[in-house]
């Protein structure tokens, strides 16, 4: 079993992964989708949780060994990159969606030098838009940011174009393509149902409608 099938396996055994191509769920920006993931679930389930960082750590040390700080992007990825950087023995700080309104107006918390490498921590790497909010918050501030991790990737272009415009090389422990290929296995989803889930990524924004 590769790892990140491994890492989808545990995601679908909690729930931290529903698929419903039948009655698709609406997102923030009111997008339908036939599936709703949901990491934070993995927080509750100790032996999930600690793959997870394990993997994690893993990504860290075999494509990004140069990292000298992590950053989790608030909030899903604040516990995992403190997790990670508990065990690498790396500093670790977390960034903002916008500048505090009080006290100094931190946008990112904890301590790091300018021209440090960082890699940035997510959960899950849809658009790629918070992540690469948190990576230009962090370049503004002297950071020098080497790449992304998440636990679960999409797959959308639009994310993959963001990324390489950016300059910012990004990582998943696991992927939609891997997680339905799975699903399929498992007798989760008819391979009838195996294309109508895979059009759904080639364009999110119209699909359902």
């Amino acid at each position: 079993m590769t790892n990140q099938k491994a890492v989808a396996e545990r995601l679908l055994q909690i729930n931290a992964i529903r698929l419903n191509p039948e009655n698709p769920f609406t997102w923030t920006s009111g997008w339908k989708s036939p599936i709703y993931c949901d990491n934070r679930k993995a927080l509750g389930f100790p032996p999930v949780r600690e793959f997870i960082k394990s993997e994690f750590c893993n990504l860290i040390f075999t494509q990004l060994e140069e990292t000298d700080v992590l950053a989790g992007v608030a909030t899903a990825g604040i516990p995992w990159g403190a997790m990670a950087a508990d065990q690498l023995k790396l500093p670790y700080v977390y960034v903002r969606s916008k500048p505090k309104e009080h006290g100094l107006g931190n946008q990112i918390e904890g301590h790091f030098e300018p021209g440090q490498k960082t890699v940035v921590v997510e959960d899950l790497f849809s658009t790629g838009k918070s992540s690469l909010e948190a990576a230009a918050v962090l370049r503004a501030a002297g950071a020098e940011v080497i790449g992304a991790v998440g636990i679960f990737d999409y797959g959308f272009a639009a994310c993959a174009e963001g990324f390489a415009a950016a300059g910012i090389p990004y990582f998943a422990l696991s992927n939609y393509a891997t997680l339905i290929d799975l699903a399929v296995e498992k007798g989760l989803v008819t391979p009838a149902r195996q294309s109508l889930l895979m059009e759904w990524r080639q364009s999110p924004s119209t699909w359902g409608r």
